[in-house]
């Protein structure tokens, strides 16, 4: 009886060593999405908010705006038709997150 006893010591130890590091990884990946989410709709609300302030004309306005971004954030313009278009392009926070781009596009009409 003793033996088997002994047999299962350090059998806590060994799942918990294997469970406790998947368990940080899965929370890193989870953390990390909610990150991109957030910076994703902070980049589509200020392309959407650049795009409306140049469609009528408020050009300080909107480089006041873009003054409120990140310095990484790389603006392009395109006119299509009758519309503004902006797209927004950063890399989110630091660390292994800041080797992905999120971009957010937005357009709104000419006035």
């Amino acid at each position: 009886m003793r033996w088997d006893r002994l047999d299962d010591r350090g059998a806590v130890t060994a799942e918990f060593a294997i469970v406790l590091p998947t368990a940080l990884l899965v929370l890193g990946f989870i953390l990390g999405g909610v990150l991109l989410g957030a910076h994703r709709v902070a980049l589509t609300s200020a392309a959407a908010d650049v795009a409306r302030l140049e469609a009528r004309g408020d050009a300080a306005l909107a480089a006041e705006r873009l003054g409120q971004l990140p310095g990484d954030t790389q603006v392009s313009r395109v006119d299509q038709g009758g519309l503004a278009c902006v797209t927004l392009r950063a890399a989110p926070g630091s660390g292994p997150l800041r080797a992905l781009t999120v971009a957010a596009t937005a357009c709104a009409a000419r006035a």
